[in-house]
């Protein structure tokens, strides 16, 4: 397996730890260890008491009955525990998948989501959305195009990274249908589930929906605890389930001890830590909205519906590659281009689900004062 480099995380890592205003961030505002196990009585004994020698390859038994009960018919026994969403990706594309195998891939994407399966040797269709009149859309006529009898996998997101586009759930259905009518498994990204915007009804998780059905998730987003590295697959296909425990003998073979008892502890706290983010995410919605509709002459902006993610453009033909990197080197706001998604260049990707967004955006209106507007 001969992997090309991966542009968003090789940009992220030149530039994410030395700019002081990180406007791009794709999780949501992080708590301390403190505030967790203040959360739950005896949670410092038990986290004193905790053993440290090796975890269940497949996650511990309390980790697991937390992640399913965040589904309708997914058991306990149904979950693999990985260290990060980006392990699960990377164990799905290469026990599911094979050389000269189909895969088609809603677009722009993490770069995993398309970059494995390429390495596996997969014939790899991009399913481009399109922005109209202020919207995101997935054609689903295109879908039923570009997928072929070869077809082994149809992979989506949503909530949508990075366009904050929320597939409509008839849509999701339909989805799970036609991938069903030609053989395909439905590989479903939801590690921004939990982040719908008022108004945005949370789609059901396509594990629960299809038997064959997989959902991805973690706690790093909605949850905003990306440093417990906890990822996860639900799925009712138990065999899937052997195979990729037994591809994680080969990477990390089980998941740290502290970071599934911390994960299992949010996961019971979950509701107020989503409560918490979305408002963040709700009041630096607002912000974005005012910066955008002023600076209309400058920047095309595509409301989103949900994540802690949008998509805006630049307006004239300007290299969005070239506005973010003097951007963060004249003023120190971190923003990314879509060239790390392989999609164009003149989109680039905003968050704001963090606590110090304002302050972020304020620098920003400060650059587009100084260098867009001089």
């Amino acid at each position: 397996m001969k992997l090309r480099d991966f542009k968003l995380e090789r940009f992220l890592a030149e530039y994410e730890f030395r700019a002081p205003y990180i406007l791009c961030a794709s999780d949501c505002e992080t708590v301390s260890v403190a505030e967790l196990l203040e959360g739950e009585e005896g949670g410092r004994e038990a986290l004193m008491n905790l053993r440290l020698g090796y975890a269940e390859p497949m996650g511990s038994p309390g980790l697991r009955e937390e992640i399913a009960g965040l589904y309708t018919t997914i058991s306990p026994e149904e979950i693999i525990a990985f260290n990060g969403a980006s392990e699960g990706i990377l164990a799905y594309m290469n026990v599911a998948l094979s050389a000269g195998d189909h895969v088609v891939v809603q677009s722009p994407a993490y770069q995993s989501l398309y970059e494995v399966a390429r390495s596996v040797g997969c014939d790899v269709t991009m399913w481009r959305m399109e922005e109209r009149d202020g919207a995101w859309t997935l054609d689903l006529d295109l879908l039923q195009e570009q997928i072929r009898s070869t077809t082994k996998a149809v992979i989506i997101n949503s909530p949508h990274n990075p366009t904050g586009y929320q597939i409509p759930e008839s849509d999701f259905r339909a989805i799970a249908e036609i991938a069903a009518d030609h053989g395909a498994i439905v590989f479903s990204d939801e590690v921004y589930r939990y982040l719908e915007h008022p108004g945005t009804d949370r789609l059901p998780a396509m594990a629960d929906i299809a038997e064959t059905g997989i959902s991805l998730g973690v706690i790093s987003k909605a949850f905003g605890l990306a440093g417990l590295r906890t990822g996860w697959i639900a799925t009712h296909d138990r065999e899937l389930l052997r195979k990729l425990s037994a591809f994680k003998d080969y990477s990390t073979i089980c998941n740290n001890v502290p970071g599934e008892f911390f994960t299992a502890l949010a996961l019971r706290q979950k509701d107020a830590l989503v409560t918490r983010n979305l408002g963040f995410v709700e009041s630096n919605l607002s912000l974005l909205e005012r910066f955008f509709r002023e600076n209309g002459d400058l920047f095309v902006w595509s409301h989103p519906s949900a994540g802690s993610t949008a998509f805006p453009a630049l307006l004239s033909g300007a290299s969005a590659f070239e506005f973010c990197t003097d951007l963060v080197d004249r003023q120190g706001v971190l923003l990314l281009p879509g060239t790390v998604f392989e999609y164009d260049d003149r989109h680039f990707r905003i968050g704001y689900g963090r606590v110090d967004m304002p302050e972020s955006l304020r620098q920003l209106e400060r650059y587009v004062e100084a260098h867009l507007r001089a």
